[in-house]
């Protein structure tokens, strides 16, 4: 069985309705799914406890979804710091446009897996 746990920084608490933000780091909230031979298997809505910082968001981010065992992140852009981060956590990165609907950015993900 192919398991990924997938995160993805969205604007508000729609699930795979909501779109993707165009941050990550300070983005208000993540969307993260539990993804299985391909199917969503569940969905959970996380809040961002450093939407609001000035700096020192994205290490923050990275921590607190690497606790969660999440393997992979889909988002408009990673910076060089938040990079180094998911890859030293072994955390997959895939880019995906900022405003589309999460279930867009997870059929991205799975299409580049498959290709």
């Amino acid at each position: 069985m192919n398991k990924m746990k997938l995160a993805v920084p969205t604007k508000g608490d729609k699930g795979l309705e909501d779109s993707v933000s165009d941050v990550f780091g300070r983005a208000e909230k993540f969307t993260v799914l539990e993804i299985a031979d391909g199917s969503i298997v569940n969905v959970e809505i996380i809040e961002n406890p450093a939407a609001s910082y000035k700096h020192g968001a994205g290490p923050i981010v990275v921590k607190m979804l690497a606790d969660m065992a999440v393997t992979a992140v889909a988002a408009r852009e990673f910076g060089i710091g938040v990079s180094t981060l998911l890859e030293q956590n072994n955390i997959r990165k895939f880019k995906v446009e900022a405003d589309i609907p999460v279930k867009k950015a997870v059929q991205k993900v799975l299409k580049e897996l498959d290709g």
